[in-house]
């Protein structure tokens, strides 16, 4: 993938909070599958520990010719539905070029609530990877308690590769961020992990077959309802329980709709987003899926994930939103026959506009308390080497945030998914960004507030106006917050 500039609410970058973690999106079904909704790999929650010797300290490795006095290192990883092999093998090939050092391995879809006492306790792990609906709002405890580790250090070092800093692997924009960098002080305290390429997906084969004009716009997504239902099916779905999926409809149409002035507005916190036109328009879309016949499908907003996925794969619905583990996430579900995974993208706002997409970039810490912190950040730096970038995509079927990626995946990625990754670099628009953090102990989730009450829309118990409403108070509350804070 060649180096770009995205568009994001927080400057040019291609970030968001890792809330739809290889799984879903902000909110998502709370057992890790996406920030981010996937299905956990088999297995809750398990330990993994293995040595590369007995040694009582490291030996100078060939990967950096570094030693450590304090070898041992403690890790706690989300397994959703890029599941727990690659860290496995990574560590394994680690221990090997770091010999004795000894990783262990905390592995499980709910990581925050093995990880939470410890860490409360004053004992974190020395490693973090969190995601999930349910992992997030951990992370973002730790971000608002100022309790990470400042990483800016790392990134100026060599790559584990050798030549040049660290940062200039990275995908351009994604650390200046403000999921990476997330006090404006141009300090990195979070490292990218995999990202995500998130929009509409549809049956490739009946497209194919029946010469189905794929909507552009979202006039052109409403009158394709005829077609659905000539089709037998309804023409949309989402993963009801976790509602944070339709952020994957809702900031690239903010951004279509309104610009970037719009879209800094809904992650900065302005009252006025709420009482304005793109607010209308935006969830006037989901209103209108919501109340138009056949546009939602029956029963939507009580299933969880994997049912709506499924129904999808069957043909009861012609689009639903989800992100590039899609394919892998549901290689073993039952589908109508012939079916191929597509990927649209987002409609736009009005013809003419480039289709778009929204991406997210999930995260990786380091406690400002761990036991070992200079061994957490030289793993986190052996993390992005190609060896690494490849065995990535290899077991989990992921893309590092870093440039080139795709490509040194390739061979281990599908081509559905790989084409999806180089969709971005061929004229879709790329949007995403990040909530603004709110003040120390404010008694709001950005996320929980925005997204959770849609599923009240997508039932018809709420109408947008009350919606508006509703939020326009909190982020005034949070406005009030920050200011008592002094964080404005």
């Amino acid at each position: 993938m060649s180096p770009k500039k995205w568009l994001t609410a927080v400057g040019a970058s291609a970030l968001a909070v890792s809330m739809l973690a290889g799984c879903g999106s902000n909110g998502n079904d709370g057992n890790g599958n996406a920030n981010g909704a996937a299905s956990p790999s088999a297995g809750a929650s398990s330990n993994a520990s293995a040595s590369a010797s007995a040694d009582a300290s490291a030996s100078p490795s060939a990967a950096g010719a570094k030693t450590f006095e304090n070898t041992e290192l403690n890790i706690a990883v989300f397994q959703g539905g890029y599941g727990r092999e690659y860290w496995d093998r990574i560590a394994e090939d680690f221990m090997k070029d770091y010999p004795g050092t000894k990783i262990n391995i905390t592995a499980s879809p709910k990581i925050a609530e093995l990880v939470r006492p410890k860490a409360v306790a004053g004992n974190p792990p020395d490693f973090l990877y969190m995601a999930g609906g349910d992992n997030v709002p951990f992370l973002n405890g730790l971000i608002k308690d100022n309790a990470l580790l400042d990483l800016t250090d790392l990134f100026n070092e060599p790559a584990a590769d050798g030549g040049a800093p660290l940062k200039d692997k990275i995908l351009p924009g994604v650390l200046e961020s403000r999921a990476m960098s997330p006090y404006g002080d141009g300090k990195v305290y979070l490292a990218p992990y995999n990202f995500g390429v998130l929009g509409f997906w549809y049956n490739k084969d009946l497209v194919d077959k029946k010469g189905i004009e794929l909507p552009k716009t979202w006039d052109d997504f409403f009158a394709a309802n005829a077609t659905a239902k000539e089709n037998g099916r309804a023409l949309f779905t989402y993963q009801g329980l976790y509602p944070g999926y339709l952020e994957q409809i809702i900031v690239p149409s903010i951004y279509s709709y309104g610009g970037q002035e719009a879209l800094d507005q809904f992650f900065n916190y302005d009252p006025q987003f709420w009482k304005s036109e793109t607010f209308k328009k935006v969830w006037g879309i989901l209103e209108r899926i919501a109340t138009d016949d056949n546009a939602l499908m029956k029963g939507t907003v009580a299933l969880n994930h994997t049912q709506a996925q499924t129904s999808f794969l069957q043909g009861k619905a012609m689009f639903i939103p989800n992100g590039t583990w899609f394919e892998d996430e549901m290689k073993d579900a039952p589908r109508e026959d012939g079916f191929q995974f597509g990927f649209l993208g987002v409609p736009s706002g009005q013809a003419g506009q480039p289709p778009l997409a929204m991406t997210n970039v999930e995260q990786i810490a380091i406690p400002a308390k761990a036991k070992n912190p200079e061994l957490a950040k030289e793993f986190l730096r052996y993390l992005y080497s190609d060896k690494s970038v490849q065995l990535n995509a290899e077991t989990s079927k992921g893309v590092l945030a870093v440039k080139g990626a795709p490509d040194l995946g390739k061979a281990f990625l599908s081509e559905t998914t790989y084409n999806v990754y180089k969709a971005v670099d061929g004229g879709m628009v790329a949007v995403n960004g990040t909530f603004k953090a709110v003040a120390k102990g404010s008694k709001y989730n950005p996320s929980d507030e925005v997204y959770k009450p849609i599923s009240s829309i997508m039932n018809k118990q709420m109408t947008i106006e009350q919606y508006g409403d509703k939020l326009f108070k909190i982020y005034e509350d949070i406005q009030k917050e920050l200011k008592a804070s002094g964080g404005e």
